[in-house]
């Protein structure tokens, strides 16, 4: 990872340390807000540090969960945010980044995939491809609808989905301008379009 990232940077200086990045949404057009399980240290050990990147803006520890923390990190778009936005690819979480390298996972047609891998090559000569599966890509997305991705996004962010939860969903529905009844509703049509695109791959059925 190129070292003007803070994750780049970080990870380069602490090889050990693992970061898996869990989501994003965005804040702004230019700016990201994600949450990273870092490992080691007591919770909020690596927070100084990492605001003090000139790419991040704010850091706030969320939760120790095993042997590291969750922070929730804003920051500048890196440049392959824009092409992912532009090329209109899911980003496959969890992002996986040690020692400098960051590992994921990228879900495209085969014209999608080819532009992908000249912005890479232009960017880091040394990346690698370690495997490459040729599915129905049916199989991989759940056909959310804009308005569905923007809600499990926010939702993501504010940690309805983490464990232990880090919102009600009264809390959600506050913060939202939503009722409680509505949003259970519509998270409830999320997760099953979610759950119905990973039950066919196991070769189970709804």
């Amino acid at each position: 990872m190129p070292k003007r990232i803070w994750t780049g940077s970080f990870s380069t200086a602490h090889p050990t340390v693992r970061l898996e990045c869990l989501n994003r949404t965005d804040v702004t057009p230019d700016l990201s807000v994600s949450d990273y399980w870092i490992s080691g240290g007591p919770p909020g050990a690596w927070a100084p540090e990492i605001v003090s990147f000139p790419d991040v803006l704010h850091v706030e520890s969320i939760a120790e969960v095993a042997d590291g923390c969750i922070y929730r990190i804003t920051y500048r778009n890196p440049p392959v945010v824009y092409l992912y936005r532009r090329l209109r690819l899911p980003l496959q979480f969890p992002l996986r980044i040690q020692g400098g390298v960051l590992t994921w996972e990228v879900v495209a047609r085969r014209s999608e995939f080819t532009s992908f891998l000249e912005f890479v090559k232009r960017r880091a000569p040394g990346f690698q491809i370690t495997s490459i599966r040729r599915q129905p890509l049916r199989s991989h997305l759940p056909l959310l609808t804009p308005a569905q991705q923007e809600l499990l996004g926010q939702a993501m962010a504010a940690g309805y989905f983490a464990v232990p939860r880090g919102v009600t969903l009264t809390e959600l529905a506050k913060r939202l301008g939503r009722s409680k009844s509505s949003l259970s509703e519509s998270l409830a049509r999320i997760e099953q379009k979610l759950l119905q695109s990973v039950l066919p791959a196991s070769g189970l059925s709804p």
